[in-house]
């Protein structure tokens, strides 16, 4: 009954964790593309989810994105109106946001609209990041900062407690964006990179491209060596992630800004061209980041000394501000197309123009009420008219620029209080969320392990019901089926030993036959020759039947000698056939390896020796000193390794009768530890064997060798020996007409 119990505890666990999961790669999607799929989806289910999905993903903020998604949201309240796959409320609100939107002069309606649908998608736990940082720019039209910074607040810490971190990613972006706004740097950059922290676990481009503002802001707060840090990791995961068009443009202005501040004009110009093209490849605004690019070109330009080359491009970016209505805000940053103008104009000492520009540089900057913009151009302006040593105007700047500074640094201090409080607070509501998770998570344990142990016993009153017809149908399958494998096993045990039987002998019959052919042979010739000896002739002997008796006397003892010799191959093949039946028998003891290889390599050459006493080998030992002692049975041991270095010699020796004279027959021996066993390989340079040769070399009773010189018994039995009887393993890699390698592999 065990595996009926674990399945159905399996598919109680199974029912407890399917959880419905987001993939990161979600947010990653290609917008373009993704559009581009839509037409040929035809499924209604498949379209409305490839909507929602378009949806999430579409930036508002470009007013083309914000016509493609009237569409786009008709559709999805229309399928949705069919199939009731969600809640269409926050979908109905968010159209007609966007509606009012699109048209000129409704963005308080429009605003009211987008924040409920927010709410309702927050009550849902819906992500909608892209949707919460669109409304940065939507508050940015209406000139209401201190309203958008406090919203982002609110909604940052409601993020935090319900661990929506998509969103809170949002927030943090858009906060990090006031910050820098009101020239607060230090807080500006710790909740970009807080926002760079979340975004990198599912957006990759907004994760790129928050480290890329961060490292734009640590330029303008005058840190250059953090500002080349973070630029240079936001253009690596650029190429990593194959991420080109705008967010390319803005990591290339940041970098020709960054040079600029260090003086190194060269770069700057090669980073600010770079910058054009990347605009130049948008087909949708690159117009507008065109506008923003010939801008930063035409002041490298003219700090590089080259301001004639500047004045067309300075040009040409005042035609697209003129057609395009741009501010000195805007999304990619700011517009200093007046500063680039007086900066010009000063350069050619027209400073009538100049003084125009600085000033209609700063009005602009006055009426966008960022902290950050008039500080920068009242400098310019107190910088401007020292040089032209007019002390009434600068008098006049310095004292504004310097009521600017200490309003700047009240706001600062209020931040700081703000923030320190903020920090405690923070901490208080960390704690809190804390405790809350963990309540929740208990109060859910406490639910999945009732709702487990209700099933569970219910499952238990099923199986018990069942249990005792169950086990009494199975104790009799299982009696039945125990009885026909022991009569099986019986009768395998029967066949495989008759099988065995037959096959021995089989072969030895095979065997002896060709030596009791011989010797019977030689017996019928050495008769008829003793017959011919007794036949009587009538004559007297003479010389010549004395000659013959001999040569019959010699031809005798040679039928006796090859009798005696057959009769002894055959002692031998029945040897070696009672060895090879017995091998593995005998007990095991700790053995020294070195040793035992030694002692048969000098064996085996002396053996060879005795029947060539002209033959002659190198030897070469490579024996680990450090070989563990081994449990084997030295004997069968030894016999294996006798029957490899014969075979080596016997090899070396065949090729050394027909090689040429610089042949110099050389066998290896090494043995090493490695991790659980030890490699023990015999090579020589001897014949080598063929690919058919090498494929039957363990097969009994196969051999090359010439009749009356093998038994073709060795490497079966020492095969036998090694994988049956110690657990190794025999393996042959050989060339023919080069060489031979055995090696052998016996376990610690």
């Amino acid at each position: 009954m065990r595996p009926y119990l674990l399945s159905f505890f399996l598919l109680l666990l199974a029912l407890s964790l399917s959880v419905p999961l987001r993939a990161n790669r979600y947010w990653n999607t290609d917008y373009d593309s993704l559009h581009h799929a839509l037409p040929r989806l035809h499924a209604p289910e498949a379209r409305l989810r490839t909507l929602v999905h378009l949806l999430d993903i579409t930036e508002l903020t470009e007013a083309r994105r914000r016509k493609q998604a009237l569409p786009l949201l008709d559709e999805l309240l229309t399928l949705n109106q069919q199939f009731q796959l969600f809640d269409s409320r926050p979908y109905q609100l968010l159209r007609q946001g966007v509606g009012l939107w699109v048209q000129a002069g409704h963005d308080p309606e429009a605003m009211v609209l987008l924040h409920q649908a927010v709410t309702m998608f927050d009550q849902e736990h819906r992500p909608i990041p892209r949707l919460l940082i669109d409304l940065a720019p939507l508050y940015n039209r209406m000139h209401q900062p201190e309203a958008r910074f406090a919203y982002f607040r609110r909604k940052l810490a409601y993020y935090n407690l319900h661990g929506a971190d998509e969103n809170a990613a949002a927030c943090y972006l858009v906060l990090a964006s006031s910050y820098r706004h009101q020239g607060n740097f230090n807080q500006a950059i710790s909740h970009y990179l807080h926002a760079a922290d979340l975004f990198k676990q599912f957006d990759r481009a907004l994760y790129t491209n928050e480290l890329m503002v961060a490292g734009d802001t640590y330029g303008e707060w005058g840190n250059l060596h953090k500002a080349t840090e973070y630029l240079n990791q936001a253009m690596a995961l650029e190429n990593r992630y194959h991420l080109e068009g705008l967010r390319r443009f803005y990591t290339l202005n940041s970098l020709c800004k960054l040079h600029m501040r260090q003086n190194k004009l060269a770069q700057a110009q090669y980073y600010a061209d770079l910058a054009l093209q990347a605009a130049q490849r948008d087909s949708a605004d690159g117009a507008l980041y065109r506008a923003y690019g010939l801008v930063q070109k035409a002041t490298v330009l003219i700090h590089s000394g080259q301001a004639q080359q500047a004045m067309p491009l300075l040009r040409r970016a005042q035609q697209l501000s003129d057609s395009l209505h741009l501010l000195i805000a805007g999304r990619p940053g700011e517009f200093m197309l007046d500063e680039a103008w007086a900066q010009y104009y000063e350069t050619v000492g027209d400073f009538r123009r100049a003084e125009e520009h600085w000033r209609l540089s700063y009005k602009k900057a006055l009426a966008t009420n960022l902290n950050m913009l008039r500080p920068k151009c009242l400098q310019q302006l107190i910088r401007f008219y020292d040089a032209r040593q007019q002390p009434a105007q600068v008098q006049h700047y310095t004292r504004t620029y310097l009521a600017l500074s200490d309003s700047v640094n009240r706001v600062q201090d209020a931040f700081n209080i703000a923030q320190y409080e903020g920090e405690r607070t923070e901490q208080a509501q960390n704690a809190k969320f804390v405790s809350l998770r963990q309540a929740h998570a208990l109060q859910t344990l406490r639910l999945q392990q009732r709702n487990a142990l209700l099933l569970v016993a219910l499952g238990a009153v099923v199986l018990i019901s069942g249990l005792g017809v169950v086990l009494y149908y199975q104790l009799r399958t299982n009696t039945r089926t125990l009885t026909q494998l022991r009569q099986a096993q019986t009768q395998l045990v029967a066949a495989e030993k008759w099988a065995f039987v037959g096959e021995l002998s089989a072969g030895i019959a095979h065997e002896l036959q060709n030596p009791l052919n011989f010797m019977k042979r030689f017996a019928e010739v050495s008769t008829k020759m003793l017959d011919d000896m007794q036949q009587p002739t009538g004559k007297t002997k003479n010389a010549q039947s004395d000659e013959l008796e001999q040569e019959i006397v010699a031809g005798l003892k040679q039928n006796l000698q090859e009798i005696s010799q057959h009769g002894l191959r055959a002692s031998s093949i029945i040897k070696d056939m009672l060895e090879h039946s017995r091998s593995g028998t005998t007990h095991r003891q700790p053995t020294d390896l070195n040793s035992l290889i030694g002692e048969h390599l000098k064996l085996a050459y002396r053996g060879v020796q005795g029947d060539d006493p002209a033959f002659h080998a190198t030897l070469t030992l490579d024996l680990a000193p450090d070989l563990a002692v081994v449990n084997l049975v030295p004997q069968d041991m030894g016999r294996v390794f006798l029957n490899l270095f014969t075979n080596a010699f016997h090899a070396v020796q065949q090729r050394a009768q027909t090689a040429s004279p610089d042949y110099e027959p050389t066998v290896w021996v090494s043995a090493k530890q490695q991790a659980q066993q030890i490699e023990i390989r015999i090579r020589d340079n001897g014949t080598g064997m063929s690919e058919t040769v090498r494929q039957k070399a363990f097969q009994p009773f196969f051999t090359t060798k010439p009749v009356g010189v093998g038994t073709g018994l060795g490497l079966s039995l020492s095969h036998d020996i090694i994988t049956k009887g110690h657990g190794g393993t025999i393996s042959i890699t050989t060339q023919e007409g080069h060489f031979t390698e055995f090696i052998v592999t016996l376990p610690v």
